[in-house]
């Protein structure tokens, strides 16, 4: 694992490299772009192969429940260290912290992690643990959090209204469908899906390196994000692999499963905390700072699980 992190470190720093040199505000606006075709296109795409070539079975409930278990568990806990927030800057800086250590960056990094660590047959592990698991609960549970620490001058949606508005979800649950219904898959459809897929894990890596920032004053408020590193590094995966052996996962299954729960923050929270007028800034530096340690942990984490 340590030669396929290295190499998928450098693109992470090819795109914060890209970020120094472009500015802040222009490297967002490509960011962003980047990040809208890999949602909107590309992921779906990806997924959509993919689980239609999966054979449904148990293992594809298995995957999300574990998820599950790891996200709310991580939340209670998180909960309880933050507490009012008077102690870690206000309402708006634990909604940050919350999101932090809750929700993985199971996808634009777990997804590359775990192709390129146990091939390609592993997607159908990230798959399920985001789509059934991890975005799901992050478009409900997540969002009312970010509502209730947080402020919005939109009126917001409906969280239910907004996971249907998930491409990829469409994508997963269009392909489960015709898995089950035994649909052969066309060569050229298989062809141009497996076309569109490849993109997805340059383009995540990219995206990672551009979304990496620190603030000034970053070592005086470096407490406060110690434990959401340990919730999402070390106590994560454990809560995670505990599930595991509970929901009785295939040996197969139980490292790539245990490996999604030892990822950083999740890029994505970015976005709900700007919506939601979280301290953004904070959970920036949350992103940074889990995401440089992963690339210590994670090989520590597969070779424990090994």
């Amino acid at each position: 694992m340590l030669a396929t992190l290295i190499g998928m470190a450098a693109i992470i720093a090819a795109g914060l490299l890209w970020r120094v040199l472009l500015g802040s505000k222009d490297a967002e606006a490509i960011r962003g772009h980047l990040a809208q075709a890999v949602y909107t296109v590309f992921l779906p795409a990806l997924v959509l192969h993919v689980m239609w070539q999966t054979t449904i079975s148990l293992d594809v409930l298995r995957v999300p429940v574990v998820a599950a278990v790891g996200v709310l568990l991580s939340l209670l806990l998180a909960a309880l260290i933050y507490g009012d927030g008077k102690r870690v800057g206000g309402k708006k800086a634990v909604g940050a912290l919350l999101l932090a250590a809750a929700f993985g960056n199971v996808t634009y990094l777990g997804l590359p992690v775990l192709t390129k660590t146990f091939g390609a047959w592993s997607q159908s592990v990230a798959i399920p643990y985001d789509l059934f698991a991890n975005t799901p609960l992050l478009f409900t549970v997540g969002v009312m959090l970010a509502s209730h620490f947080g402020s919005s001058t939109k009126q917001a949606a409906h969280p239910l209204i907004e996971l249907l508005r998930v491409p990829a979800l469409w994508g997963a649950l269009g392909g489960v469908l015709l898995s089950l219904f035994a649909v052969s898959m066309p060569v050229w459809l298989d062809e141009s899906l497996a076309v569109l897929g490849a993109a997805v894990v340059p383009l995540m890596l990219l995206s990672i390196g551009m979304a990496l920032r620190w603030q000034s004053g970053w070592i005086a408020r470096a407490p406060v994000l110690i434990p959401v590193v340990m919730i999402q590094l070390v106590l994560m995966p454990l809560i995670v692999w505990a599930a595991c052996l509970g929901v009785g996962m295939p040996e197969k299954l139980l490292a790539p499963t245990v490996i999604e729960g030892a990822m950083p923050c999740m890029v994505l929270g970015l976005v709900i905390c700007d919506r939601f007028r979280l301290d953004t800034s904070l959970y920036a530096e949350a992103v940074t700072l889990t995401t440089v340690l992963s690339m210590l942990t994670l090989p520590l984490w597969l070779n424990i699980l090994s």
